[in-house]
């Protein structure tokens, strides 16, 4: 456009340029868009020979605007800027790669976008700057699950909270899940998130602090309740040494290899159960914390210890006869601390009061009490087996009327629950045994926990419909460890009330719990290493520290106008046969007519 200006000018008779000016515009300037060896281009030699008078007379205008086209390479060093447009109107174009001033300009070659070749990798990967494309890396890096992790910047904070202070917030903790996981969470939390007797089941109004989109990591998703697998085998270790060394089931010929084998897994069993938590507890002991403070998880913090118990008092005879009385100390010390807790917690009266957390859990942290018994009496211990049975006598007595009356849940239970019912089998069985030891003989106190066992045991059983719908889950394992229970205090039994009905019930009850525990064991192996669906995503543990607020209802919803009844008065009769259409309009006076008959 500078062009035609100047020409115009030129046609209309304008003043003669100042010399000066054309001067500077016609000669180059140091340094200024020129260099030294530099080509005139092709074009400013045909534009010379058609029009030499324009050369001295018209001011020569220089455009310094350039377009360039890039093109994708390989690699960053194949980048090259090439001129689309060289004609620049008496001007050069400078290039580093000229020739001599003789040599014509190489004419500009075309380049075009290429795509991305398909294995190609960027040169930042390469040098190892970007490599979080792998799924491992990413879930390792997923910041969501940072609010449960030991070793996120919380330790600190963790255990201040344990020592009783409360934490102060940092300005360096950025999440916001940080909130829900300062604090421990109020047992009304749980009851107000979590439905169903175990309190596992999301309610659908609830939100997590924790993707529920994704599958955790497989330490978040092992619960403190995979260890009634632990008590399942180990009790059965027990019953194999009783069936195999009792005067009354000397008929049946067991030998001890089968206590032998049962107890050498019982303990393979314990110790990877016993590792996967522990490493739970140290990589993610946000997570164990609020399964201590959840009302019904926390009683499975007795089942560890009572499996040791189990695997002390079903240690074969060709491996020791008499263990060391230290071990029972030992054992029972976890046991007495977590029962000051939270025995404390049920007379306390404030919101983990028993009438508002019981439920058939509970009776783990009794049975801790009758096993202790049983194994210090065993031992030769008098004393410290007569304090653990009247602790586990005395709670006992009022968690079985408490449980009697109502379920805190308030709820029918689910099929796949109802073995948790079985538990209250566990309690009285094992204390019949643990008195008959300490007094010496299956006496009337004995016999009179070993009738309530056995009738609780009867009344569950016969009852078909909690069969129905098999549907496995880990609270199956609840069966095996009451009925196993049972079937030794029957052995127990029938050594002191020798007949062949006694006999008969031995040998029942003693199949029926292994083939259970077989079923159960196989179904579990499969679910866990075949179908991967044994540890699903643990919500119970997830919950935020407030409910979610429920969303405002629309204003014309809520505020309806007087067409908008009218018109769902309407709808209401258009499907209707029998009502006439008429009948959804209102009357003037807002009274309905009387049907004539």
């Amino acid at each position: 456009m500078e062009n035609n200006i100047n020409i115009e000018i030129e046609e209309q008779g304008s003043p003669e340029v100042p010399s000066l000016i054309r001067y500077i515009s016609s000669s180059d300037v140091a340094g200024f868009d020129t260099a030294d060896s530099q080509p005139p281009s092709p074009y400013t030699q045909g534009s010379e020979e058609t029009s030499p008078r324009r050369q001295h007379d018209e001011p020569v205008v220089i455009n310094h605007q350039r377009k360039y086209s890039i093109s994708m390479p390989l690699s960053s060093e194949q980048v090259q800027l090439q001129p689309l447009d060289n004609k620049t109107n008496g001007i050069p174009i400078s290039s580093s790669q000229s020739g001599t001033a003789n040599s014509n300009h190489p004419q500009a070659s075309k380049c075009y976008s290429q795509p991305m070749p398909k294995g190609y990798v960027p040169q930042e990967a390469d040098n190892g700057v970007k490599i979080d494309n792998h799924p491992g890396i990413k879930a390792f890096k997923d910041k969501r699950f940072d609010s449960f992790k030991t070793w996120s910047g919380r330790l600190e904070r963790q255990l201040t909270i344990l020592r009783g202070k409360s934490p102060r917030a940092t300005a360096q903790d950025g999440n916001n899940n940080s909130s829900s996981t300062d604090r421990p969470l109020p047992v009304d939390r749980y009851f107000d998130a979590l439905e169903g007797p175990e309190l596992e089941t999301l309610r659908a109004s609830e939100e997590t602090v924790l993707p529920q989109d994704k599958q955790w990591p497989f330490l978040l998703r092992f619960p403190i309740s995979s260890f009634g697998i632990c008590l399942g085998v180990s009790s059965q270790a027990i019953l194999w040494k009783a069936l195999a060394t009792s005067p009354s089931t000397q008929f049946l010929h067991i030998s001890l290899k089968v206590n032998l084998i049962l107890w050498f897994i019982s303990i393979a069993l314990v110790t990877t159960v016993f590792t996967i938590y522990l490493l739970k507890i140290i990589l993610y002991f946000e997570a164990v914390r609020r399964e201590y403070y959840h009302p019904i998880r926390v009683n499975f913090f007795f089942a560890p210890w009572i499996a040791l118990l189990f695997l002390a008092l079903g240690v074969p005879p060709s491996v020791t006869k008499d263990l060391h009385q230290v071990l029972w100390y030992i054992l029972m010390t976890p046991i007495l601390c977590l029962e000051l807790k939270i025995y404390g917690q049920w007379m306390s009266g404030g919101q983990r009061r028993l009438s508002k957390v019981a439920n058939p859990t509970n009776h783990l942290s009794i049975v801790g009490n009758f096993v202790g018994a049983l194994l210090g009496a065993s031992m030769g211990l008098k004393e410290g087996p007569i304090f653990f049975f009247a602790i586990g006598l005395a709670h006992y007595t009022v968690m079985f009327v408490t449980l009697y009356q109502r379920l805190p849940t308030n709820e029918t239970l689910p099929k796949e629950l109802h073995p948790v019912f079985f538990l209250f089998v566990a309690a009285p069985s094992v204390a019949s045994m643990a008195w008959a030891n300490i007094q010496g003989s299956f006496d009337y106190g004995s016999r009179i926990a070993y009738f309530i066992a056995l009738f609780l045991y009867f009344s569950l059983a016969v009852r078909i419909n909690f069969f129905r719908g098999f549907t496995f889950s880990l609270a199956w394992w609840a069966y095996t460890f009451p009925m196993t229970g049972a079937a030794i205090a029957t052995v127990r039994y029938s050594n002191r009330v020798t007949n062949p009905v006694t006999k008969t019930l031995c040998v029942i009850l003693s199949l029926i719990s292994t083939l259970i525990v077989i079923a159960l064991l196989v179904s579990t192996i499969l679910h866990g290493f075949v179908f991967r669906n044994l540890f699903p995503n643990d919500l119970a543990i997830a919950i935020s520290y407030r409910k979610r607020r429920p969303q405002k209802k629309w204003l014309g919803l809520r505020y309806r106008s007087h067409d908008s009844k009218e018109i769902e008065n309407y709808l209401k009769f258009v499907n209707s046969d029998k009502i006439d259409l008429e009948a959804s309009a209102p009357l003037p006076n807002g009274t309905e007519d009387t049907p004539s008959i």
